[in-house]
């Protein structure tokens, strides 16, 4: 088994209606208990939109640094991402694609380092 990152970048996104964004909900929370029923769910969630609200820690220069707001600002950043573990690629790309339906944007996929 390996263990697979489903995520997407926030700018992906693009704009919609709020109902828009309100039908995706049940669709995306479906594909969540349809991992969490084959056994493939290991975490998912999305992240606060407001890069403002992020806070970075920094020891690069020898000493611990926390900051608020992310390290390096960017108009693209992390929106939200799913953890599985599956027995191969083919798995990892049937619920990468299961999750890009439901949410109606593109998903990047990465396997973790064994």
């Amino acid at each position: 088994m390996s263990k697979y990152l489903i995520y997407f970048n926030q700018a992906w996104v693009g704009e919609h209606s709020e109902a828009w964004f309100a039908a995706r909900g049940p669709l995306a929370r479906a594909v969540v208990a349809e991992m969490k029923a084959a056994g493939v769910y290991v975490f998912a969630g999305g992240l606060e939109e407001d890069p403002l609200e992020a806070f970075s820690a920094d020891a690069t220069s020898g000493t611990l640094r926390f900051a608020d707001g992310p390290y390096v600002r960017h108009p693209q950043f992390l929106g939200g991402f799913a953890v599985i573990d599956v027995a191969d690629e083919q798995a990892a790309r049937h619920w990468a694609g299961k999750v890009a339906e439901a949410c109606g944007w593109p998903q990047e996929v990465r396997r973790f380092k064994p």
